[in-house]
């Protein structure tokens, strides 16, 4: 009888050959078993994976990862598992880590930091670090839900691993602008479909106030700006990231021209304005101990609010 393979590694894949080749490089020396669940992928996917000696499974292609990962799941024998995204590495610190906690009867599952290059740079800041996700866990401890970018349902004891930066799973995110806007859209369209689901009424505020809120959350209370203008640029996409989310669903709710009201459009635009002050006064200034900023600030303030009233 076959021994039980201890850790599989399973990789869900739709034409990601050249980063596929990497990450299963990487992993090559502590998986005993290999599963690529390839959603019809059209470029040598499938084949990097057979270079590998992968168990390559056929799924019907989805718009999002999480559908296919509990079917991957089911594929894999191992009394561990490694789920990775393709464009995801592993270093030999992680990978030593992972073989040790093997040995542990009180693990059930383990979270990693993840190490996120995007446009060429690691960003430390603006919530992409240390990014923490449930990567590495005993078989059946995991489960994943059908929501897009979802927490996994878990049972057992977890682990958490040191945010460092050699325990990190290393991930090629966004290559490009390009890239970036490309998932942006299929993402938006499926977060709107969600939202439609949900019976979400759209609100003014959503175009306004939620884009200025994912800006300021990242760019200043989590201090993306330290990451320069890679931070600076990540945060805008962001912001109009969440913009087109609603956007979308008002497309799809039947993209309806209605006047738009005073009230609802001063209100939104003024809190907006008076959030993005707070944030950049209260983060930006400190850092940087502008006078002069600040000064611009309260201007702004001042005509937002002679606004509103001649409104």
């Amino acid at each position: 009888m076959a021994q039980k393979p201890l850790i599989s590694v399973v990789i869900n894949t739709k034409n990601e050959a050249e980063a596929l080749k990497r990450c299963l490089q990487s992993v090559a020396d502590i998986a005993d078993e290999i599963i690529v669940v390839d959603m019809h992928s059209t470029d040598d996917s499938q084949e990097v994976a057979k270079k590998f000696s992968a168990r390559v499974f056929p799924y019907r292609p989805m718009k999002v990862v999480e559908h296919a990962r509990n079917f991957a799941l089911s594929k894999a024998k191992g009394r561990w598992i490694l789920l990775l995204d393709p464009d995801e590495y592993l270093g030999k610190s992680l990978k030593r880590e992972l073989l040790k906690i093997t040995k542990r009867t009180d693990v059930d599952f383990v979270k990693i930091a993840r190490k996120n290059f995007i446009f060429g740079k690691w960003l430390r800041h603006g919530h992409m670090w240390p990014d923490y996700l449930i990567r590495f866990f005993k078989k059946n401890a995991v489960k994943w839900q059908k929501t897009i970018h979802s927490q996994p349902l878990t049972k057992g004891n977890g682990l958490t691993l040191l945010d460092s930066e050699k325990l990190a799973i290393r991930h090629q995110n966004y290559q490009s602008i390009t890239d970036y806007l490309y998932r942006s859209i299929r993402y938006s369209g499926v977060q709107a479909d969600e939202l439609k689901s949900a019976d979400y009424t759209v609100k003014i505020s959503d175009f306004i106030l939620k884009p200025t809120q994912e800006f300021n959350s990242r760019f200043f209370s989590d201090q993306a700006y330290k990451d320069g203008l890679h931070g600076l640029i990540f945060s805008l996409l962001q912001a109009f990231s969440i913009a087109l989310i609603y956007i979308r669903l008002w497309e799809k709710t039947g993209a309806k021209d209605k006047p738009l009201s005073k009230e609802s459009f001063v209100s939104a635009s003024q809190e907006a304005v008076f959030e993005y002050g707070h944030w950049f006064t209260k983060y930006f200034c400190s850092e940087y101990q502008s006078n002069l900023i600040k000064v611009f600030i309260a201007k702004v303030k001042q005509f937002t609010s002679r606004l509103s009233k001649n409104l």
